[in-house]
């Protein structure tokens, strides 16, 4: 019996533990990439961008960290520096980021605070980097505080507010925004276009380098072959493929 529980506590460790996606032969020296999920998500809601970024030949972490726990402090300075030394620890030219709504937000407050010699690119897909009137209308509301613990009371509009309180970004950061909502309610409180967590509006942020609206919403942008697409142009080149002018805000 004392063995079997061992076993079970060694499983669920190596469960939690984030590893590095195996680069295509050839390619053991590639960029790495660094996948953070959103708030009460996942590393599995990042698992085709994983997959296809490795099929690419980058080296790619997908983090599960615990999102409802801990503030974005903590998130940033504790399990994000973690795994970037353990990118690190494969010799990149360059590490690039990867993000859906709340990781964007350890992104830039990691950056902020933290030098990154081979920092590479950054994409955010729905990054609240304005902060969130559904934050704001729901925070003061037990079941939501309980459920999005200490980020989630983070990312409201108010003075308060981390995103808002975190400057312009300097370093080559592109946005891609979703314009289409599964939730009539929240799209009620949101003003303008918006996603169904995040107005169009509030995921820009002043020094990105270039902004993409595509007709996804906020659950499901990560998914959507035609973001994975535009994340390894962007990877890549720096810029977005804006093929349809209304693309671009």
């Amino acid at each position: 019996m004392k063995g079997f529980i061992i076993l079970t506590l060694f499983f669920l460790a190596c469960s939690l533990t984030p590893a590095l996606s195996p680069p295509q032969t050839g390619k053991e020296k590639s960029d790495c990439v660094i996948l953070l999920h959103g708030l009460r998500r996942t590393r599995r809601s990042m698992k085709k961008i994983e997959k296809i970024l490795s099929l690419q030949g980058y080296n790619v972490l997908n983090l599960d960290y615990p999102s409802t726990k801990y503030s974005i402090e903590f998130l940033a300075d504790e399990i994000l520096s973690d795994a970037i030394e353990q990118c690190q620890k494969r010799f990149p030219p360059r590490i690039h980021f990867v993000t859906h709504s709340l990781g964007g937000i350890i992104v830039r407050y990691y950056l902020n605070h933290h030098q990154l010699s081979n920092l590479g690119r950054v994409v955010m897909l729905s990054p609240p980097n304005q902060g969130s009137e559904l934050a704001d209308y729901l925070k003061r509301n037990f079941i939501y505080k309980k459920i999005n613990g200490p980020a989630g009371q983070q990312l409201g509009t108010d003075k308060n507010s981390l995103p808002l309180n975190s400057g312009p970004v300097n370093f080559e950061l592109g946005i891609i925004a979703g314009r289409r909502s599964l939730n009539l309610l929240s799209s009620m409180i949101i003003p303008g276009p918006n996603d169904g967590s995040v107005s169009i509006e509030r995921t820009k942020v002043s020094g990105m380098k270039d902004f993409l609206v595509l007709p996804h919403s906020h659950t499901f942008i990560m998914k959507s072959k035609d973001v994975i697409d535009q994340v390894i142009h962007f990877l890549k080149h720096g810029a977005f493929k804006h093929e349809n002018p209304k693309q671009r805000l």
